[in-house]
């Protein structure tokens, strides 16, 4: 059996204009979405949330993915900070403190092995979808028969689809806020962190946006 290498296993081809690029010509733009605290919430206002949650999926014609990360929360970088600060201190006092307190942290993290969570909405455009025909059957057929794709764009044809991506992210955006989510589309720099830290959990690259 012959070997594959980790980059045959990736799916992704390209990042472009924030847009992720798919090896079968498909395309994607990630929405990062805020979270809010369902059990906290009365119960009339538990059951105006899932209403509007099932107006919100009703109101797509075409699919989307949600996703979410979940990764052991890495407390490292702030301890350093509380590290840091604390050598700054001159009250031997606020030092022993500060110094139980990093203490705590540690056996916090290490006990309650605490995890962060980031949720994601994946928008898909197919690229032989026909704008006029582009409801739920259009695109379920596209993910069946992704070979159809043609896997090459050119600009002008990556310009046009970004432009259908962009009314989905949109549509997307309007459902979110009446949900009372803030969201935030990711860049190329931002889609770069979360996929490089989905295929190499563990391990810290910082990717920039273009222009900051």
């Amino acid at each position: 059996m012959a070997t594959q290498s980790t980059k045959q296993l990736v799916d992704i081809s390209d990042i472009v204009d924030n847009i992720v690029i798919l090896k079968n010509g498909s395309l994607r733009m990630v929405i990062e979405v805020s979270s809010i605290n369902f059990e906290l919430r009365s119960e009339g206002e538990q059951v105006a949330i899932l209403q509007n949650f099932q107006r919100f999926l009703n109101s797509m014609d075409f699919p989307l993915q949600i996703a979410v990360n979940s990764r052991k929360l890495d407390i490292a970088d702030y301890v350093k900070l509380i590290e840091k600060s604390t050598e700054t201190l001159t009250s031997e006092l606020l030092k022993i403190q500060s110094a139980e307190y990093s203490k705590f942290i540690k056996e916090l993290s290490d006990l309650s092995n605490i995890m962060s969570k980031k949720f994601y909405i994946v928008v898909p455009f197919y690229v032989f979808e026909a704008p006029s025909k582009a409801g739920i059957t259009q695109s379920l057929k596209s993910i069946f028969k992704p070979s159809t794709v043609a896997k090459q764009l050119t600009p002008e044809q990556l310009e046009t689809y970004k432009n259908q991506l962009l009314q989905r992210v949109e549509l997307m955006y309007d459902g979110l806020v009446g949900l009372g989510l803030k969201t935030k589309l990711l860049e190329g720099g931002d889609l770069m962190n979360l996929y490089y830290g989905l295929y190499n959990p563990g391990i810290k690259v910082e990717f920039k946006n273009q222009g900051i």
